[in-house]
C-alpha cells in the first residue's frame, strides 16, 4: 500500500489526512519523500498596498477564520455563547501587520455582489485600498477581508487575493 499525506490549510486550521491505495504493491516511502509543504493561505484585513518598482507591496492584518468547534469555544469565550449564527467565526488577535510583495499580475476578485467576485488588477486594488473607486465598480463590501495564497519561493509573494463573503 502507497502512502501519502496531505497538508489541508484554512489559514486557522492544519489537518493531517493519510491516504493509501490497495492497487499499489509498492513500498512505503518515508514521508519526508512524499510530504510537500502547500502554499500558505492566510485570511485577514489589507491595511495598506503601494506599487514598488514592477510589482506592489501590501501590509497585511492576519485573522483566523474559525469554524465548527473552535468556532464554538473562541466565541464562548469571547463572548460568554458558543452561537455561531453563520457557521463561522473570526478571532483577531492583535493587529501585527505583515508585508507581502505582490506580483503585477496576481489574480484578485473583490465581491461585486453576494456571490459575485470580479478580477481587478493589483493597481486597481492599491486605489481601492485607499478609499477611491477608480472604476466606480459596485463594490459589495469593501472593508470585509481577503484570503491571499502565498508562492512559495523567495520572495513568497500574494500570488492569489480572494475576498471573503460574510453574511
Amino acid at each position: 500500500m502507497k502512502l501519502s499525506l496531505v497538508l489541508v490549510s484554512t489559514g486557522a486550521a492544519i489537518a493531517l489526512v493519510g491516504c493509501g491505495s490497495s492497487q499499489s504493491t509498492a513500498e512505503p516511502t518515508s514521508a519526508s519523500t512524499v510530504f510537500e509543504r502547500p502554499a500558505d493561505v492566510l485570511y485577514g484585513h489589507i491595511k495598506s498596498m503601494i506599487r514598488t518598482g514592477d510589482d506592489f507591496e501590501m501590509r497585511f492584518d492576519p485573522a483566523w477564520w474559525l469554524s465548527g468547534v473552535a468556532a464554538q469555544r473562541a466565541a464562548l469565550e469571547d463572548t460568554g455563547s458558543s452561537d455561531v449564527p453563520n457557521d463561522y467565526y473570526t478571532v483577531e488577535e492583535g493587529h501585527r501587520l505583515l508585508t507581502f510583495a505582490v506580483l503585477r499580475d496576481a489574480d484578485i476578485q473583490v465581491l461585486t455582489g453576494a456571490a459575485e467576485h470580479t478580477s481587478i488588477s493589483p493597481a486597481e486594488l492599491v486605489e481601492i485600498v485607499a478609499g477611491r473607486n477608480p472604476k466606480h465598480r459596485r463594490l459589495f463590501e469593501p472593508d470585509v477581508g481577503f484570503w491571499i495564497q502565498i508562492g512559495e519561493k523567495y520572495p513568497n509573494p500574494a500570488v492569489r487575493l480572494y475576498q471573503q463573503y460574510q453574511p
